[in-house]
């Protein structure tokens, strides 16, 4: 039923978008134009074409199938991928057919931001929609998870959270010495893996997840083997690469299949091109607009203490190569004199009145536009971190260097959700590694979307 609804409210919205965008070409008076009006019926026609296009593009790209898990603004890289694709194919269409008078060329470029918009209020409204049905649904999935850690912890939360899949942990069953998670009651531990057998019969559950990847090779074959035969549905939590579980190849060396990490988005150079493109782009466009304002806060500074406006610091850059990083001062030039590099915490006295300000709003980190510029830095990757901490981080915390394979960012997936100066380094290591592997240019719209309302632990 929601994917009917998907397909005809997309339908209507690229539709839709497709005439605001004729509207705002030739009818709007926004834009200039002297020429006489070409014959609408081209563009009710053409526009008719193009969202049979679109449609048929997010079917193939999976945009259809239900249930969409996730939150909705992961969602938004998908669309504006699809949209994307689907803008350049109809472009190729219309250009081949060559009508008389030819498509506007500033029309179709309008159109894929009017049809992103109207889709993106689609989407979300259909999005709230799922969501509310699916409370009202009954539990589908009594769900029995395999293990009392972390792991079984969190994998209990995410099932519970998201109503759309109508499922329910009823029981855990503990495995070896593992100790029980404090987030999961006493009384729900139904016994250990031994009573599997036992379990499954009682007509208790129809769903079995294995929460961890410790057991031997005998017993997770055995799980297997009662699952299949109870035609029970049987899952697994990768730990294997823990945090990497999504890139993964599987190649074949004569008869025997070798699994191994996959190429990451930025590891191919087209990409790596197209990002680069992104930061020039938007470096000078950031220093453009920033210019003045930064002038104004660089005087500010100045008034506010003794020193410089401009603050210079050795960052760790790509592949942990050194480099200079420019920002708004907002201590005092000794700050650290007494203690050392130490980590930013909320009500810092050490700040100034107008470094506080900045901080606040992301203001001192203006003059690193001219880093994105030079290729010190990205627009959105991981923050670079100091030397100090890299040299204490990187022997205390597993896959901590891996986030220095590219280029850092101004801005990053870490930093928008909240993990940003002295909170989890482990979560911000999982939220760095989630965005380079899934690196998109969507995807780092999205985060400099976020930049300009994420507020939380900036200090």
């Amino acid at each position: 039923m929601t994917g009917l609804m998907a397909v005809l409210g997309d339908a209507l919205a690229i539709y839709g978008g497709i005439m605001l965008a004729v509207w705002i070409r030739f009818f709007s008076g926004w834009v200039a134009f002297e020429e006489e009006l070409p014959p609408l019926d081209i563009y009710w026609q053409g526009a008719g074409v193009a969202t049979l296009i679109f449609v048929l593009i997010f079917a193939a790209l999976g945009l259809y199938k239900r249930p969409q898990l996730g939150t909705f603004g992961d969602k938004i890289p998908r669309i504006a991928r699809a949209c994307l694709w689907s803008i350049g194919l109809a472009m190729i269409l219309a250009f081949a057919i060559r009508t008389d008078p030819p498509f506007s060329r500033l029309a179709t470029g309008i159109a894929f931001f009017t049809v992103m918009g109207l889709l993106t209020i689609e989407r979300h409204i259909l999005f709230k929609i799922e969501i509310a049905l699916a409370r009202r649904q009954q539990i589908r999935n009594q769900v029995t998870i395999l293990g009392t850690g972390e792991n079984a912890a969190l994998l209990k939360d995410a099932l519970e959270n998201d109503p759309r899949l109508r499922s329910e942990v009823t029981a855990f069953l503990s495995i070896g010495d593992e100790p029980r998670d404090p987030r999961i009651p006493p009384e729900m531990v139904k016994g250990s893996l031994d009573d599997l057998q036992a379990h499954m019969q009682s007509g208790a559950t129809n769903h079995i997840i294995l929460s961890q990847m410790t057991i031997s090779h005998p017993e997770m074959v055995d799980i297997i083997v009662k699952c299949e035969r109870a035609m029970m549905t049987f899952h697994i939590v990768p730990d294997l690469f823990r945090i990497l579980t999504s890139k993964v190849d599987i190649f074949n060396v004569d008869a025997v299949p070798l699994l191994g990490m996959g190429k990451w988005p930025l590891d191919y150079v087209g990409n790596r091109m197209l990002k680069r493109v992104e930061d020039i782009a938007g470096s000078l466009l950031g220093l453009i607009l920033s210019g003045p304002l930064i002038l104004v806060l660089a005087l500010l500074v100045k008034r506010s203490s003794p020193g410089p406006a401009f603050y210079r610091q050795e960052r760790c850059g790509e592949s942990g190569k050194p480099f200079t990083i420019y920002k708004l001062r907002t201590m005092p030039v000794d700050a650290e004199e007494q203690s050392g590099p130490v980590w930013a915490r909320e009500d810092d006295p050490r700040r100034t009145p107008i470094g506080a300000f900045m901080r606040k709003y992301n203001l001192d980190e203006l003059p690193q536009f001219w880093n994105v510029l030079k290729g010190d830095m990205s627009l959105v990757g991981p923050r670079p971190e100091r030397p100090h901490f890299v040299e204490q981080f990187k022997e205390d915390i597993g896959s901590y260097m891996w986030r220095h394979i590219y280029k850092p960012g101004m801005t990053g997936w870490a930093q928008v959700n909240g993990f940003r100066g002295n909170t989890s380094i482990e979560e911000r290591i999982k939220h760095d590694l989630f965005y380079l592997e899934n690196w998109s240019l969507a995807f780092d719209f999205k985060i400099l979307v976020k930049t300009f309302i994420a507020r939380e632990n900036a200090y």
